[in-house]
């Protein structure tokens, strides 16, 4: 795909990048099919079509997240290799796809079981809903994410977290809205309707933006990084070295503190936080709470999450990434704990509080962390190992808190435990130090 093609970007009166930040604001927006707080909704409905239990949807939905996950550093590689602009439709395409057949699913379960003698309805719902989970996790949350987020890594250095701070709250709001959303969607249309025409929204209007705005750098555009003015075209084969030093694969990266330490700290809040969002509505009905009084809890995290959001965005161009991880840290250990008893008003409050402090890091570290690390020549790549681990983390949460709620009666010991998960981060966190202050070491990747 040419990148003049259908505009020239660097015929804009001005800087493309911001142009760039809007599109990939809206990607990350439209995988919210995809992310947990898009499925939750969908959860009751999909027990009662298919006869499984709780436990057994959480386990498809753990089995088809662990899947993508392991899936997920392949993806990385791809969009190194292939561009932005062709993975943003792929994920479109993708997720728009695996939402349909989601929407079908005890449908195509019923088929099966009719189809083969012998097999149990149950397996077979529970294999198309697998398969359907990881088909969405993989292209939602997954690659359609980290093609928007690794667009914007690459055509901003020096204003990276201020690039987070314009982008957090669109998403914020969009994420926290999105339960309410979703369940007027489904009241209206439905829960197979409401899938249908997400999927039209998804794989129609988000294809074609991405074809439209996405451009894999600011250099193949004539242009160059933050807006500065632009140099003399390269030499063919020049290979694009980040400005801050030299730039580490995803090999090298690997074997440092630093991309752990994020990966952890942001895997925290993934976990847990997945695993809240998808039992909110059973969360809230042991506490007495209907599901409107549940799901309401998103929208005033938002307002936590936005201004905390802008000003984490503003001080990760300049406060080491440690400092920003043990804030989160802090902010998690409050939420954990808090929401094992957020009926309580006082409670509730905190529970806000903890969530909403600690989401507000959770853009900028993963838009300016791993950049500003490790460069972008392999930022795909590296970002998509990130994924991996995020997703990977996000499949272990539902199930956790499903199993313990099993064992103890409630969801409070369960989220009690969890505490420790922060609290570890944090202790950590300050002997990690900067790989781009010290020599990097060799290797390939």
């Amino acid at each position: 795909m040419r990148p003049d093609f259908p505009f020239r970007p660097a015929s804009f009166p001005f800087f493309y990048g911001w142009v760039i930040v809007g599109a990939a604001t809206l990607g990350i927006v439209m995988s919210v099919p995809g992310q947990t707080m898009g499925v939750s909704l969908f959860t009751d409905h999909l027990i009662g079509a298919t006869g499984l239990s709780r436990l057994e949807i959480s386990n498809a939905y753990l089995l088809g997240t662990l899947a993508s996950g392991l899936l997920l550093p392949f993806g990385g590689t791809l969009v190194d290799r292939f561009g932005v602009r062709r993975g943003v439709l792929v994920a479109s395409l993708g997720l728009a796809l695996t939402v349909c057949l989601l929407a079908l699913a005890d449908r195509i379960a019923a088929a099966t079981s009719d189809a083969v003698p012998g097999l149990p309805p149950t397996v077979a719902a529970f294999g198309a809903l697998a398969l359907g989970f990881t088909g969405i996790r993989f292209t939602g949350q997954g690659m359609l994410t980290l093609v928007s987020r690794t667009m914007m890594a690459r055509w901003f250095e020096r204003r990276r977290g201020l690039v987070s701070a314009v982008s957090g709250p669109f998403v914020n709001f969009s994420f926290a809205a999105a339960p309410l959303l979703l369940s007027l969607w489904i009241a209206r249309a439905g829960w197979r309707g409401a899938w249908f025409e997400m999927a039209l929204v998804v794989g129609v209007g988000m294809g074609f933006v991405g074809w439209l705005l996405f451009r894999e750098s600011p250099e193949e555009c004539g242009l160059r990084m933050d807006g500065a003015p632009a140099p003399p075209p390269p030499a063919a084969g020049d290979t694009v070295v980040s400005e801050g030093g030299r730039d580490y694969t995803r090999a090298e990266a690997l074997r440092t503190g630093a991309f752990w330490l994020v990966t952890l700290g942001i895997g925290n809040q993934a976990m847990v936080g997945t695993g809240i969002t998808f039992h909110i509505v059973d969360l809230g009905a042991e506490l007495g709470l209907s599901e409107a009084g549940a799901v309401s809890i998103f929208l005033p995290i938002a307002f936590v999450s936005t201004p905390i959001g802008m000003l984490a965005g503003l001080a990760a161009d300049r406060v080491p990434v440690r400092w920003l991880i043990m804030a989160m840290m802090s902010g998690q250990a409050v939420m954990f704990a808090a929401m094992a008893g957020f009926d309580d008003p006082w409670t509730r409050v905190l529970a806000i509080a903890g969530w909403g402090f600690s989401s507000g890091f959770y853009g900028p570290l993963t838009v300016a962390a791993l950049p500003n690390f490790f460069g972008r020549t392999h930022l795909g790549a590296i970002q998509g190992a990130m994924m991996s681990g995020l997703v990977i983390a996000s499949a272990l949460g539902p199930s956790a808190l499903a199993a313990l709620r099993d064992v103890f009666g409630s969801y409070g010991p369960g989220l009690y435990a969890m505490v420790a998960l922060p609290a570890a981060v944090f202790v950590a966190a300050p002997f990690v130090r900067d790989p781009r202050r010290r020599p990097a070491a060799s290797g390939s990747g």
